[in-house]
């Protein structure tokens, strides 16, 4: 990805970087406390009828399951890449302000514009893993709260935050992120509008939170021990990944 592969010195401040206090404040707790939220939100709306922001490119777009993967892969990546790369405590701060309003203004946004997902009207058949993996996305993720997507934005913010840690490590993050929303459309959990709200919705927040969080204030230790860091997350994302074969192996949920 970025850099090589790291020797006895770069080992020894990836522990010192990971062995760093990580102060957890009360904007992180609310942030925690807001996931959850997710799933009642189309409670509160109930009996209202949902909304569909599709255009025309959106009916030549097919269903393709293997990019499923790249829904759950990618994503799990951006979601815990900052919390490994992004070590300066300012830095931190602004990053999780810049998360608690795509969080909240995405709420807004659900609650007040509900709308569903672009899901076949029949269930998913076919065999091997892809087939299944969407199948099981389907069964636990409510077709709701669609405009904007949260996956996406989720993803961008992940992404800007990170390029202003290293300048590589971010750009591949941030095509990691245009493909995560790639991912949303060919899975048929979000039109094109939602896309582009997400990603709109993320360079907000990142404009207002993270415009300050210059480049030069991140230490060059931490830039250097950046792609390790990343490639340890690339490990943790192998570990589930294997863990979802093991359950489509034992036959869960067919």
């Amino acid at each position: 990805m970025v850099g090589s592969l790291a020797g006895p010195t770069q080992w020894s401040m990836v522990r010192e970087s990971l062995r760093r206090p990580y102060r957890v404040t009360m904007p992180m707790v609310v942030l925690v406390l807001l996931v959850p939220l997710y799933l009642f939100i189309p409670r509160l709306g109930y009996g209202r009828t949902p909304h569909v922001p599709a255009i025309p490119l959106d009916l030549r777009i097919p269903l393709q399951p293997v990019w499923v993967l790249v829904y759950g892969a990618l994503y799990l990546f951006l979601i815990l890449l900052p919390v490994f790369v992004v070590r300066q405590e300012e830095h931190i701060r602004r990053t999780v302000f810049a998360y608690l309003t795509v969080w909240m203004l995405a709420y807004l946004g659900f609650y007040f514009y509900p709308a569903v997902a672009p899901r076949p009207d029949e269930p998913v058949t076919g065999d091997g893993f892809a087939f299944w993996a969407l199948r099981f996305l389907y069964s636990s993720d409510p077709p709701y709260n669609c405009f904007p997507s949260l996956h996406v934005a989720h993803s961008f913010v992940s992404a800007l935050t990170t390029v202003r840690v290293h300048r590589g490590l971010g750009l591949t993050a941030i095509v990691s992120a245009f493909l995560v929303g790639l991912s949303t459309l060919f899975t048929k959990q979000h039109y094109i509008l939602d896309v582009v709200a997400g990603i709109v919705l993320a360079l907000m927040a990142c404009a207002v939170f993270l415009r300050k969080a210059s480049r030069h204030d991140i230490p060059d230790s931490d830039r250097r021990v950046a792609p390790t860091l990343a490639l340890i997350v690339m490990g943790i994302v192998v570990v589930c990944f294997g863990c979802y074969c093991v359950l489509y192996m034992l036959g869960f949920g067919i």
